[in-house]
């Protein structure tokens, strides 16, 4: 007898899904465009991104029972957004996605990695995240002085919009944003030559640039505030989740799915918690359908990328800009409150964000690499100081 899922979990998967996928998907476009990827590549990068979170959703929820719900990681296309392609261009990109990915299957099973990341202060990882979103979230307020008629109509939908309903703010700015991309073009808007996105091989490039510059940030920080706080989420909410299977399994999907330009797969913390509450369903045991629906349609979505990727590219740089801004301003806000609210880590903290927002690149690191380290070893000399009564 086939198995059905109750109808308010199809709903919840609906809406889990809209608000996953066009509540970031511009901040995904201007990651891969910031590694170098052209049209046909980013169409590939998306369109296989949410395959692959879709296709772990549906088989960590329907395999453990638990509404294991799985995104992009969010914040670590923000980071590639500010990074520069490595040697290798977007090819050398890919091989960064790839290595992450490893990483992150190792750091599942293989314990001493995964202290090393849970030991990284949360304010220093925190601060870590800030200084990468400065520079995107000052975006929307740079368009407004430069294309004031597109950009202040999107501001204004996700601020109303918000006072509302803050899960519907983001993606009533993506509608009111393809608006103003469609009057931007005359209306004259293309068809593209496949409604459904076409799969694009990508062949890595391996240098150490690429595990220095791309993978080792994009595993620390998907790590540190995309899979950990995941599996705290549903901790919260009284599943008890085995972390290395699924760690693992999310580490998996970015390495198969990375040689078609998808960065970075992980264990969701927003979306988890949509799926885990009483709205998902009155019967915890039933919440998983929840998350395996909304796998469901992240497929369903990831297939007409090509089309969404042609449409983002009518509008101006600045205009995708201002959406990836607006999407990740909650995010900056929480992560500068987080960064400083303790005042033991305040200086390593404030130094974390404001070499990383520097965007220097010293013997072939990044400016988040060096943020780490530079706030780490404030941190620990500040520690060792005997402090005056």
């Amino acid at each position: 007898m086939a198995v059905r899922p109750p109808a308010q979990t199809v709903s919840t998967g609906l809406v889990v899904a809209i608000v996953g996928f066009f509540s970031s998907f511009p901040i995904v476009l201007q990651g891969l465009a910031g590694v170098g990827a052209d049209g046909a590549q980013s169409a590939s990068g998306l369109m296989f991104a949410s395959l692959a979170m879709g296709a772990a959703g549906i088989g960590l929820s329907l395999w453990k029972k638990q509404p294991i719900s799985v995104a992009w990681s969010t914040p670590g296309v923000a980071l590639l957004a500010v990074s520069q392609a490595p040697e290798g261009g977007f090819a050398g990109a890919v091989a960064g996605f790839l290595m992450a990915g490893v990483l992150t299957v190792i750091a599942g099973y293989w314990r001493p990695l995964s202290r090393l990341i849970a030991a990284i202060p949360a304010p220093l990882a925190q601060a870590m995240l800030a200084g990468v979103l400065l520079s995107l979230c000052i975006q929307p307020f740079q368009a407004m002085a430069e294309i004031p008629a597109l950009a202040l109509p999107i501001i204004l939908t996700w601020f109303v919009v918000g006072l509302v309903n803050r899960l519907f703010a983001v993606p009533a700015a993506v509608l009111v944003a393809a608006l103003m991309a469609a009057i931007h073009a005359g209306f004259d808007i293309p068809t593209p030559e496949r409604i459904i996105a076409a799969p694009l091989w990508i062949a890595p490039v391996f240098s150490v640039e690429a595990f220095t510059n791309i993978a080792l940030p994009l595993f620390i920080v998907t790590m540190a505030t995309q899979n950990i706080p995941g599996l705290a989420v549903l901790r919260s909410y009284g599943y008890q989740p085995e972390p290395a299977p699924l760690v693992a399994s999310v580490g998996v999907a970015s390495a198969v799915s990375a040689s078609f330009g998808s960065p970075a797969t992980c264990l969701a913390a927003i979306t988890a918690a949509m799926c885990a509450n009483d709205d998902s369903h009155p019967d915890p045991a039933l919440r998983y359908w929840s998350a395996a629906m909304a796998g469901l349609f992240y497929c369903c979505l990831g297939v007409f990328a090509g089309v969404i990727t042609s449409f983002a590219a009518l509008a101006p740089a600045l205009l995708l800009g201002t959406v990836a801004g607006i999407a990740l301003m909650s995010v900056f806000a929480s992560a500068t409150l987080s960064a400083l609210e303790d005042a033991s880590y305040r200086q390593s903290a404030a130094i974390t964000f404001l070499v990383t927002a520097s965007g220097i690149s010293i013997f072939g690191l990044s400016a988040a690499v060096w943020g780490l380290v530079i706030g780490g070893i404030v941190q620990i000399v500040a520690d060792r100081v005997p402090k005056k009564a």
